[in-house]
């Protein structure tokens, strides 16, 4: 098979055919020339358009043979549209807009970009990192536009911060197909109100549950944008708060006993902050005994076991009665942190107990969100928030790739 039949058979050509390939300076050039027996197609609107002149030679980079750097070479037309008015360069079925590359290896290029790191993937290709960075976006460009955003209902909206200095990136999936929805830079009501406005008014009619944590300017906008659905509480979040409260309890006691006290505690943080069923052996023991010293952080620990209860109801009324309970022995346990939890969760009981009605957390999205972050560290970072949404989106987000004549290796 002739080098000629090969780049002809791994490119979209309709219109145009391979005139000559040559090898000059380690490199195979082939020479496209249109087909005169078809007509030159407008590169705005696609359709027929009258030949009006012909530009300078443009080269554009192909896939790779056999590690042999292929590049196309073409005169393009210019032509006279009469469907949309004015002078245009005609369509090049090989390359989108401008790109001095092929659609086929923007598609290997971004293929490879989901596995390793954009400077991994231009060592590989000898190309440059804005290249590979172009690919990827040019591939997220397409995936956005004919991805199917149909049938989705519960969605799970968290911050995952990007580098230091409460810099934060807000993030927002599918819970049932688990992919990235929507990702912008911020956390305040302005980026979440800007994902609503993207997603469309009659998506957001169709969502039945919203899980987030208790950040209020998530929560405002929420209620705002979307008030059919449920609005539920993310528990692991609300555990996170509790256990902060344990802990500082823990450390107020020790604060206020002093040094023959700290001595005590000393090494016992997670014995009161995990659960019972991961405690070591040494840890258990441990624990059986301080048990017996009447504590303050023992009844703070004993309140949050007993927190562990309300998850467990299936029915809201049930769950609002023994809520109710805990309230009680929290506000009357004489421990600040925990009556602080306490009023907390009264101020926003209403939605809390969403979550017996709508039983979705953010599980999944913590999840996703370790391997958005597992994509910023195998990077060693962005410098841009641009650059790392671009990536999340084309790495988490399941995005289509346009479909090339050939699959490359």
């Amino acid at each position: 098979m002739l080098v000629e039949t090969l780049i002809q058979n791994t490119l979209e050509m309709q219109g145009f055919r391979v005139a000559e390939v040559t090898f000059v300076n380690g490199s195979l050039e082939a020479e496209i020339v249109p087909d005169r027996r078809c007509a030159p197609c407008c590169g705005v609107c696609g359709q027929r358009a009258a030949y009006r002149d012909t530009r300078p030679v443009r080269r554009f980079r192909h896939v790779p043979l056999w590690g042999i750097a292929v590049y196309l070479l073409c005169a393009p037309r210019r032509v006279n549209c009469k469907h949309c008015g004015g002078i245009h360069v005609e369509a090049l079925p090989w390359s989108t807009g401008k790109q001095r590359f092929t659609e086929a290896l923007m598609v290997t290029l971004a293929t490879w970009a989901r596995v390793l790191t954009w400077q991994q993937v231009a060592a590989l290709f000898h190309c440059a990192w804005s290249t590979v960075a172009t690919a990827v976006d040019e591939a997220v460009k397409y995936g956005l536009v004919n991805r199917d955003l149909s049938g989705i209902t519960l969605i799970g909206v968290d911050e995952i911060s990007r580098k230091r200095g409460h810099v934060y990136v807000t993030n927002v999936y599918d819970l049932v197909s688990r992919r990235l929805l929507w990702s912008g830079e911020g956390r305040s009501q302005k980026t979440l109100k800007t994902f609503f406005e993207a997603f469309g008014p009659e998506r957001t009619a169709k969502l039945a549950g919203i899980c987030c944590d208790m950040w209020q300017p998530y929560v405002d906008v929420i209620k705002d944008k979307a008030p059919q659905a449920l609005l539920v509480f993310d528990k692991f979040h609300i555990v996170q708060h509790l256990t902060k409260a344990v802990d500082q309890v823990r450390r107020d006691e020790i604060r206020d006993k002093g040094k023959a006290h700290k001595a005590l505690m000393v090494k016992t943080r997670y014995i009161w902050l995990k659960n019972p069923w991961n405690l070591t052996e040494s840890q258990k023991i441990r624990l059986s005994a301080l048990e017996k010293l009447n504590l303050k952080i023992n009844r703070a620990y004993l309140l949050k076991e007993a927190f562990r209860r309300f998850w467990d109801y299936r029915n809201p009324v049930w769950a609002k009665d023994y809520l109710d309970k805990w309230f009680w022995w929290a506000t009357h346990s004489r421990l600040e942190p925990m009556r602080d939890f306490a009023w907390m969760l009264r101020r926003r009981e209403d939605d809390l107990l969403n979550y017996f009605d709508a039983p979705i957390d953010n599980g999944i999205v913590e999840g996703l969100n370790n391997k958005a972050k597992v994509i910023i560290h195998k990077a060693y970072g962005f410098k841009t928030a641009t650059n790392y949404i671009r990536n999340l989106y084309h790495c988490m987000a399941d995005l289509p790739l346009p479909k090339t004549m050939h699959t490359f290796a």
